[in-house]
């Protein structure tokens, strides 16, 4: 009999916990040590990072190579390990001024591992309650350098939390559905789906179901798998917010994609169906079961046929942003 080999992503195999507890003091010290640093972000920076290598794990960094391909330099700290140096310095840090946390943020998102990024984001989370304007001109421009799926739905939880205080910030996704990149586009999949975990209040109000239905309205059809499991765990989740408008959403798209023989579209409402209920995902299940995607088909989404038309004119393009 061969035995069961632990996933080097995993999180709860007896090897990971065993190595998070006891690397987790060092973490603690590491969050304690890092809030003595921040007025001075390039000595943060190094500090973070000589901290964080001294907490890797080589088998978890081999693990997001697999799950992530192309994901980009990682030091490989387990996910528990990380969040407790946020933590730590959270607490240590208390009372420090948003303008000290948002140019320490700005120079992390600037560092070549992508733990450095991802612990700006924490960062920036603080940052924008009381420095919005500024917050997300970091927040776009770490959304336009991402290029894989953890970053992205790591940043999601970011965007969702400043939509939810300013709720006009729901135009900052607006704007990516023209996105060249697919990771920008994901990224509004993304944020929809977190926003009804983040506030268990106001992620729920009827216009998030409002505003999250006409992003993924604009967006299916997209030809980029990860564009469209975003767009699926949206619907998922947004079935926590308005059950029937998703069911009445699923439906009409099914139809559009019975029509139109539309194996993307197809394939996200199909990935939605586990949280209908079952006589509606039964049947929208019968109405697809015939329709797959096919290689090299182009997207067939409104927003891709829309940056089509304008594509002489930039739509989409990056725009330089002005000094914080």
């Amino acid at each position: 009999m061969t035995a069961a080999v632990d996933h080097p992503m995993s999180e709860t195999s007896a090897r990971a916990v065993a190595l998070v507890e006891a690397r987790r003091p060092n973490a603690d010290r590491l969050g304690r040590e890092l809030a003595d640093r921040i007025d001075d972000p390039a000595s943060f920076a190094s500090a973070l990072e000589a901290g964080l290598r001294s907490l890797a794990d080589p088998a978890y960094a081999a693990g997001q190579q697999f799950v992530a391909p192309g994901i980009g330099p990682t030091i490989g700290v387990r996910s528990p390990l990380l969040t407790a140096v946020s933590r730590a310095f959270r607490t240590a840090a208390r009372g420090t001024s948003s303008s000290a946390l948002l140019f320490v943020a700005d120079r992390l998102l600037r560092e070549a591992p992508l733990e450095s990024r991802w612990f700006a984001f924490g960062l920036l989370e603080r940052v924008i309650a009381d420095d919005p304007e500024r917050g997300w001109q970091l927040l776009r421009m770490a959304a336009r350098d991402a290029g894989d799926w953890i970053t992205v739905d790591s940043l999601a939880h970011v965007y969702g939390r400043g939509i939810l205080d300013e709720t006009y910030r729901w135009a900052e996704l607006e704007q990516l559905v023209y996105s060249p990149s697919r990771w920008e586009r994901r990224l509004i999949g993304s944020t929809v789906a977190t926003i009804p975990f983040i506030d268990r209040r106001r992620g729920r109000e009827s216009l998030v179901a409002e505003h999250g239905l006409g992003l993924i309205g604009e967006l299916i059809g997209d030809a980029e798998p990860d564009v469209q499991k975003a767009l699926a765990w949206a619907l998922r989740s947004l079935v926590l917010v308005d059950r029937a408008a998703v069911e009445t959403f699923c439906t009409a798209e099914a139809d559009r994609a019975q029509a139109t023989d539309d194996g993307h579209r197809a394939w996200v409402i199909r990935d939605a169906l586990s949280k209908l209920d079952r006589p509606t995902a039964d049947r929208l299940r019968a109405r697809l079961a015939r329709i797959r995607r096919r290689p090299g088909a182009g997207p067939t989404s409104r927003a891709a046929e829309t940056a089509g038309r304008f594509a002489g004119l930039g739509l989409g393009r990056r725009m330089p942003e002005p000094p914080l």
